[in-house]
């Protein structure tokens, strides 16, 4: 493992496991770990294979005393950087646990710590525990900490850094509850599996009002997300009696969360993450509907699109003119998702819409108040909110459904019929050009014009948030003409190498 030695949050870490790619993650790691942190000394040590990442709280005061207060599981994490942490862990048994925490008050009281800390182990399957640095600060983390303890981790800080003793005993640490805690990434998961997602947010809400959560952010709607900021937007952290309620409120605060502009990509990662081993399952794909999932989900889309059309039809002096007629007591639709068609018979009376879908009849209320970012929606009996992101004239839909974003394309049967004839838009090949997939800055360009270059040959390194990225050559040629050079700034889509 090569590491930054100047800082974490997994800037500048890369895996080897040969000559080469130790030094490509030499290069790598140096530049990231000088551009986050002003420093590019590296250090190397020993890559544990599929290991969890525990971490214990500590608290030390200038008197000598120091506590434990507990663990944080902080396993699943994507690019080095943590994504989902929660305490207490759900594989420790209370001897690993406290023998951890031994260890890590042994550490503290060794170099006189006063005041919170972190110190963070390596745990691998047969609950050995290896330890890995001690972070002296408080970490973005610490809600959990101190949702299922009781204690303010920052007032017991102050309370230490102006000479008081600690108020507590060992033995008076509880482990109340169960606190998950979510971080909210302005990140595209669609492309190469988390690439910044750089622009303006232009609408922003936070789920407060729900029970059992709390947001750490500093973020205002008409916030800027640039090449050189934290991809972290905020932290979402949801308590709960047990486990289950506190992810379940955590799956439900996702669902509630606004965020729109560039940055709209947020997808419930425990929808995607199997939490009980807290290994990835299905992260970039998404939910796996099941096929009453899918059907609730095509209901309430027909519904949105007939509500949206009824409303259409009471605009002033037809200053909108609806694709449905006001007389049609039944819609037929037809509706793509997947790639795949389905027959939809929607028919309202007032807010309610009964939806046949594929042969099977589901009951859909809502207040259908379509300005609202939020949508809460009732299908047999189930209650369900979505996003819808998007609507178009031509019957596309985004909707943000049970944590993930799906594309659905809606048409009456008639204009469905008549799309049919419609000239289809050839894709462009894209196979001879290298374009950015996302605003940044060119850090190093590795070919010129007359080299020959492999399929997936490094051609240019470009950083957005204090990450680097390796551009690859998309087929074998040679290339014509280099449009940029270390030290541009460019924005996504834009041209950077031709290959004849």
């Amino acid at each position: 493992m090569i590491k930054a030695s100047a800082g974490g949050g997994g800037k500048g870490m890369r895996i080897a496991w040969d000559d080469e790619e130790t030094r490509d993650g030499f290069r790598f790691s140096s530049q990231e770990a000088a551009s986050s942190f002003g420093d590019d000394r590296l250090l190397i040590e020993k890559f544990i294979d599929n290991p969890r990442h525990i971490e214990i709280q500590v608290l030390g005061d200038k008197h000598g005393n120091a506590l434990w207060l507990n663990e944080r599981e902080c396993s699943v994490q994507r690019r080095n950087q943590k994504v989902v942490e929660e305490a207490p862990s759900i594989f420790l048994d209370p001897e690993t646990r406290q023998a951890m925490g031994e260890q890590a008050v042994a550490l503290a009281k060794a170099v006189k710590y006063s005041s919170a800390g972190t110190v963070e182990f390596l745990v691998d399957s047969q609950k050995n525990f290896y330890f890995l640095e001690m972070n002296t600060r408080l970490q973005v983390e610490h809600p959990v900490t101190e949702c299922i303890t009781g204690l303010d981790l920052v007032q017991e800080m102050i309370l230490v850094a102006k000479g008081y003793p600690l108020r507590h005993k060992q033995e008076d640490i509880p482990i109340s509850g169960w606190a998950v805690e979510c971080r909210v990434y302005a990140e595209d998961p669609y492309k190469s599996f988390g690439l910044p997602s750089i622009g303006r947010l232009s609408q922003y809400q936070e789920p407060i009002h729900l029970p059992g959560v709390r947001v750490d952010s500093g973020i205002q709607p008409g916030s800027d997300i640039s090449i050189y900021y934290d991809p972290m937007i905020s932290k979402l952290v949801t308590y709960g009696s047990d486990r289950a309620e506190a992810l379940k409120r955590m799956e439900d605060a996702l669902d509630n969360y606004v965020i729109r502009g560039k940055t709209a990509h947020l997808k419930a990662v425990l929808k995607n993450v199997d939490v009980t081993d807290m290994t990835y399952d299905s992260f970039l794909t998404g939910h796996t509907l099941t096929l009453s999932e899918r059907n609730q989900l095509l209901a309430i889309a027909s519904s949105v699109f007939v509500a949206s059309q009824l409303r259409a039809q009471r605009f002033q002096e037809h200053s909108r003119v609806p694709v449905i007629r006001p007389d049609v007591a039944k819609w037929e639709l037809s509706v793509k998702l997947h790639d795949e068609d389905h027959t939809v018979v929607a028919s309202n009376n007032g807010p309610a819409f009964t939806v046949e879908v594929d042969g099977s009849k589901l009951n859909v209320t809502s207040t259908w108040n379509l300005a609202s970012p939020l949508l809460s929606v009732n299908v047999d009996g189930t209650q369900r909110t979505v996003q819808c992101l998007s609507r178009e004239a031509g019957g596309n839909m985004s909707i943000q459904f049970l944590g993930t974003v799906y594309k659905v394309h809606i048409l009456t049967k008639l204009a469905a019929e008549l799309n049919k004839f419609m000239l289809e838009k050839v894709p462009k090949d894209t196979s001879s050009t290298l374009c950015s997939p996302m605003p940044g800055v060119v850090v190093a360009v590795s070919v010129k014009p007359g080299d020959m270059v492999a399929e997936g040959q490094e051609i240019c390194v470009i950083e957005a948030m204090k990450m680097q990225n390796s551009m690859t050559a998309g087929k074998m040629g040679k290339v014509k003409l280099v449009h940029c050079k270390a030290g541009d700034t460019v924005g996504e889509g834009d041209l950077l190498v031709e290959l004849e």
